[in-house]
């Protein structure tokens, strides 16, 4: 596997400001990052549950997987992009069930490219978060 940028840090600086005006929604790259290690359907799904739940935070982790799959095309690996409702639990099995077949290679290579996307969110979230505004809200 051979590194390449991507431009991530340009896209992750980018969601933070895009995102940072809402509160305690760019804390949320910290939660991403975490995230991660749990794969790719879990962070897919997390904002099928924020949608719902806390518009502005979903709407954060939707740009941010968007963002992604962009940046995975460029990898030539394909990952689903369409806006699924959380009331579509056909949709939702059927994008689950295509981040699970995906060959280990391209979930490795994707991992590996999330966690250094999602560190690059954290670190301009540092950079840019509001003063008093914790980084868990």
């Amino acid at each position: 596997m051979t590194w390449k940028s991507y431009d991530l840090d340009q896209e992750a600086q980018r969601l933070v400001l895009k995102h940072r005006d809402q509160k305690g929604v760019i804390g949320q790259s910290h939660k991403m990052r975490i995230t991660v290690a749990f794969g790719l359907e879990r962070f897919w799904g997390e904002q099928l549950r924020l949608l719902e739940k806390e518009p502005p935070k979903g709407q954060y982790w939707r740009d941010t997987w968007k963002s992604f799959t962009k940046i995975m095309q460029q990898a030539g690996i394909k990952l689903p992009q369409e806006d699924v409702s959380n009331n579509n639990t056909a949709k939702i099995q059927e994008v689950a069930a295509e981040l699970w077949k995906l060959p280990i290679e391209d979930q490795r290579i994707c991992l590996a490219v999330l966690t250094q996307f999602c560190d690059s969110l954290v670190w301009w979230t540092q950079r840019y978060k509001k003063s008093g505004v914790g980084d868990d809200e």
